[in-house]
Order: structure tokens, then C-alpha cells, then sequence
């Protein structure tokens, strides 16, 4: 049955400014910083049209730069001014430590990150100027799920999946590699959005209550669990511990944002306790990190290859090596760490930029994960709040893999440094996060139509499956805390 609504609308006094030219100042700076760079790793070469990496670095960074930005000038106005400028520079950085280690490294890759630079940034501007409604991605619920499991699979399929250094996460087809986890990892979150916002209401409500934890019912929760399952699944036949501890971390975050109950995060925390003392006895692979990772410093376990604590030992070395400001650009032996460009990318700018420059990059990998759940906060409905903040996870999740691991906190893994580290898929798969931000922080801050529970623009205001969680969720909470006593003009 339709209903009656009550519509309001927002002033354009009351609107937050589309905020384009400071995008655009910002975009500049991001652009100057790799290309200084660029010239300062090779700066005899960096006229020299034959020799010069200085020059189409810039001028991929820049025109894609633009195009995004005019793409948004016109189809999303009112999207977050800072995400792409930080996404630019981190993206910048990376080509440019990429490029500095080529010399020294028996397989150069700089132009092919150059190259999947260009690609993914055009298809983050064609995904914001079709996705004008991230809201559409709702519709595709149940087949994000199965497009995760098919993701997941690709690798065993003989054939078809390759293994390298004791992990089968890749496939190849020709001449070319890709990693189907690291698109996994985005229509995972968008199975757990769709599905969590829609059915919240009976995870909370139904079910049976045990002391202080509420079980739902096992069919309302069957196929998340499905999803964590397959998830679990990568770390036992693809021996993938990172990847693993990713989409569980995914799963946990978004069933707890999504709730609210602390009680979920107990069970998570005993569950995954007592799935990693299984793994560590009965995975050989989990129990050779976890061994390399304990035992590092004793002989046998530093030359034992593979599975050693080399590749650890002499990342740490390379951070000590470069103190508090670092050995400069160039300056670092870098080339002595194994995968330097790739996993060991952040032992590589530590070594040369120091703790103070290492900070920085990290202050900005801050600011943008702080970005994306803002613009959780800002968006008014479940979904897109689920979205948002399970995509910002993930990127703190792989974040806290790959640099626990690179400094010794935890067991090294062989995730890559989003934006950063050499890889295709990789830099495609976060650039795509990146358009699906910009899409929901455009929604979010643009000036709207309201109905009486200020439902989101575009959708049916008596359409009651879009309307915002109820007070219990944590987002919301948030959210109502933030915007209370607001009134509508």
C-alpha cells in the first residue's frame, strides 16, 4: 500500500558546496608531488623525450586526473572533494618507487603499472558517469554473491589457477596474471550491505536468545554465512592467510555495523581463535609463516627457501636502515629485499623516505579511509551506509595485513599495498572502491528531495525498503547523534 508523505525541501543556503576547485588545487599538488618524484629518481633523463619516465608518469597521472574531475563536474558534483586527490598522490608514490627500483630488479614493471594506472582510471570515471545511482547496486544482491563464489573458485580450476610462492590466488590467461580475490573483496561487501540491510530487522528480532547473545535463525543468516564459508575456504585450499583474514574481518565488520550487538565480535574473536589453532596444526602453509614469523632470527629459518624469514628480516633491516628521514630517493638498498616493488613496497619507501615520510603516506591512507566512512555517515540509507563503511574496512583490513606483516607485528602475508604496490587487478579493483566512494559521498552531500523520513533521492519515497535503519545500528546511531534538532528548510 502506497502512503501519504509530507516533502521538504533543503534550502540551497543549507546545501554544502560542490567544493570542485578545491578538488582541482588539490589535484594539482597530487600530481606535482609524483612527478617531482619521477624527476628527482633520475633527474639527468627527465627532458630526455627517448629516456624519460618523468614525463608520461605526469602525463597519466594528470589526464586521468582530469577526466575524473570533469566527469564528476558534471554527473557528481557533490562528491567528496579529497578522495581523489589522496588517491592520486598515494597512486603517484607508488609508480614512482615502482619506476626507481626497475634498474635493480631482473623483470621491470614500471610501464605496466603505468599502463594499469591509465586503465583504472578511466574506468573509475566511466563507472561515476554510469553509476549515478549506487542505490541500483541493491538490485544485484544474490548475484554479487555468486559472482564472489565464481571469483573465489577461479583460482583451483585446473587449467586455469597458478600458484606462486605456495599460494593459488592467481589466474592466467594468455601471457597475463590477475587476482579474482581482489575484485572478490568488492561484491563481497556488496552481497553484506544488500543483504544486511534488508534483513537486519530479523537478525536482531527473530531467533532464540542465549544468556547475552540473541542466535538468529539459521535461514536468515545462511547465506552470509555461505559467503564466510567460501571466504574460510581460500585460506584451507588456496593457502591464502591474508586474503582469509581480510574477508573475515569483512564479514565480522559489517555484520556488527550493521547490528550493533558487541556479542557478535565475542563469538568472532573466540571463532577465529580456534580456527587459527586448527589452521596453524593442520595447514602447512599457515604453519610456516606462523613458524617463520616466530623462530625469524634463527639460521636455518632465515635461508630456508621457500617459506623463510628472509624476506622479513631484510624488510625490517631496510626500515632501521632508513632511520627517521630517510637514505633519500635512490639512495636506499632497497633491491636487496625479495618482491621489493610488490609486498615489500612499504619496507622499500621506509628505507628511502624514513619514518617521517612512511608517517605521511600513512596520515593520508588515514585521511581517505576516514573519507569513506564519512561518507557512510552522510548517506541516508542502510545500504549505502553498509557499503561505504564495509569498503573502508576492507581497505584498513589490508592495510593492517600488509604493514603488520612488512614490520613483524603479525605473520607475513602476500597482500598488496592499495594503490601502491605493483599489481593490475590490485590497482583496478581499488580504483573501483574509489568511483563506488565518490558515487555514495555524492549522494550524501548533495542538496535533496525529503519525504517525511528524508528518504534518499531517486528512490520512491513510499517505497519502505530504502528507509534508514532504526536506532539500534551503529551507523545510525551515529548518524541521529550527529544530525539531531537538524530541521529541514
Amino acid at each position: 500500500m502506497r502512503t501519504m508523505a509530507k516533502f521538504s525541501f533543503r534550502r540551497e543556503s543549507d546545501a554544502p558546496r560542490a567544493r570542485r576547485f578545491t578538488e582541482l588545487f588539490l589535484l594539482v599538488l597530487a600530481v606535482g608531488i609524483s612527478s617531482f618524484g619521477m624527476y628527482l629518481i633520475d633527474p639527468e633523463h627527465a627532458f630526455d623525450t627517448s629516456k624519460s619516465q618523468w614525463l608520461p608518469c605526469t602525463v597519466v597521472l594528470g589526464a586521468g586526473a582530469l577526466l575524473i574531475h570533469l566527469v564528476m563536474q558534471f554527473r557528481a558534483r557533490y562528491a567528496d572533494p579529497f578522495i581523489l586527490p589522496l588517491v592520486v598522490a598515494l597512486n603517484g608514490i607508488g609508480l614512482t618507487m615502482i619506476y626507481r627500483l626497475d634498474p635493480q630488479i631482473a623483470a621491470p614493471v614500471g610501464d605496466g603499472q603505468l599502463m594499469w594506472t591509465g586503465v583504472s582510471m578511466v574506468l573509475c570515471a566511466i563507472i561515476v558517469f554510469v553509476l549515478r545511482d549506487y542505490r541500483l547496486l541493491r538490485k544485484v544482491t544474490y548475484t554479487s554473491l555468486v559472482l564472489s563464489m565464481i571469483l573465489l573458485i577461479m583460482p583451483l580450476v585446473p587449467g586455469l589457477g597458478m600458484e606462486l610462492n605456495g599460494a593459488r590466488i592467481w589466474i592466467h590467461i594468455g601471457n597475463r596474471t590477475f587476482q579474482p580475490g581482489e575484485v572478490a573483496k568488492i561484491t563481497l561487501a556488496i552481497f553484506f550491505a544488500g543483504y544486511l540491510a534488508t534483513h537486519r530487522d530479523l537478525i536482531l528480532v527473530a531467533g532464540r536468545r542465549i544468556g547475552p547473545i540473541n542466535l538468529p535463525r539459521l535461514r536468515d543468516l545462511a547465506p552470509v554465512f555461505l559467503a564466510w564459508i567460501v571466504s574460510l575456504g581460500v585460506l584451507v585450499f588456496q593457502k591464502d592467510l591474508g586474503s582469509a583474514i581480510m574477508f573475515f574481518g569483512l564479514f565480522m565488520a559489517m555484520l556488527y555495523l550493521s547490528t550493533g550487538r558487541i556479542s557478535w565480535l565475542v563469538v568472532a574473536g573466540i571463532g577465529m581463535a580456534v580456527g587459527g589453532y586448527f589452521a596453524y596444526h593442520y595447514v602447512s602453509h599457515v604453519h610456516a609463516r606462523i613458524y617463520a614469523w616466530v623462530h625469524a632470527f634463527d639460521p636455518e629459518i632465515y635461508q630456508a627457501s621457500p617459506g623463510g624469514s628472509g624476506q622479513i628480516l631484510q624488510g625490517v633491516f631496510g626500515l632501521a636502515y632508513g632511520g627517521l628521514f630517510g637514505r633519500g630517493w635512490g639512495q636506499g638498498r632497497a633491491n636487496l629485499v625479495p618482491y621489493a616493488n610488490s609486498d615489500m613496497i612499504i619496507s622499500s619507501l621506509g628505507e628511502e623516505l624514513g619514518l617521517v615520510g612512511l608517517g605521511a603516506i600513512l596520515m593520508m591512507f588515514m585521511l581517505l579511509v576516514s573519507r569513506g566512512y564519512r561518507a557512510a555517515l552522510g548517506t541516508r540509507d542502510g545500504f549505502g551506509k553498509l557499503l561505504a563503511a564495509g569498503l573502508s574496512t576492507v581497505m584498513v583490513l589490508q592495510l593492517f595485513v600488509v604493514i603488520g606483516g612488512v614490520t613483524r607485528l603479525i605473520p607475513l602475508t602476500g597482500l598488496t599495498t592499495p594503490f601502491m604496490s605493483a599489481g593490475g587487478s590490485s590497482l583496478v579493483a581499488n580504483w573501483i572502491i574509489v568511483a563506488l566512494w565518490l558515487s555514495i559521498s555524492h549522494s550524501a552531500r548533495a542538496p535533496h528531495l525529503v519525504a517525511g523520513y528524508d528518504a534518499p533521492q531517486g528512490i520512491d519515497h513510499a517505497d519502505t525498503s530504502y528507509e534508514p535503519e532504526g536506532a539500534t545500528s551503529v551507523l545510525a546511531r551515529i548518524t541521529a547523534k550527529d544530525s539531531g534538532g537538524e530541521k529541514n528548510g
